[in-house]
């Protein structure tokens, strides 16, 4: 059974920093593309980031560009999302997901990706 969670979430001042990562069982994560999402009360699910199998691609919503980072490591089988400089509209849900068919990035929409995590509470607030 392949099941994915997130963990690292929490409550953190404006200009602060958090770092999420998603682990997975059931399958190894090296040999997938991974996405982070984010939910925020009453708006879409949006892609935040997404990281190629290989490592070596990556890609971010220009709302995050410069202000997160997606690593993996994939001997671990864990993904990481390192969150600075956070600001109030950074709070959301927040979860990881794959599609096991692909490789590589490119895909933007929710309904592309197969496997999700249960999520992670990121709130941004002083």
């Amino acid at each position: 059974q392949v099941q994915f969670v997130e963990s690292g979430g929490g409550l953190v001042q404006p200009g602060g920093s958090l770092r999420l990562s998603c682990a997975a069982s059931g399958l190894s994560l090296g040999y997938y593309a991974i996405a982070w999402f984010r939910q925020a009360p009453g708006k879409e699910r949006e892609r935040v980031s997404c990281i190629s199998s290989s490592g070596r691609n990556t890609d971010y919503a220009d709302s995050v560009k410069g202000r997160f980072t997606i690593s993996r490591d994939n001997a671990k089988t864990t993904v990481y999302l390192q969150m600075n400089s956070l600001k109030p509209e950074d709070t959301a849900v927040y979860y990881c997901a794959a599609n096991l068919m692909r490789t590589l990035c490119g895909m933007d929409y929710a309904y592309e990706y197969d496997y999700w995590g249960q999520g992670t509470q990121v709130t941004v607030s002083s």
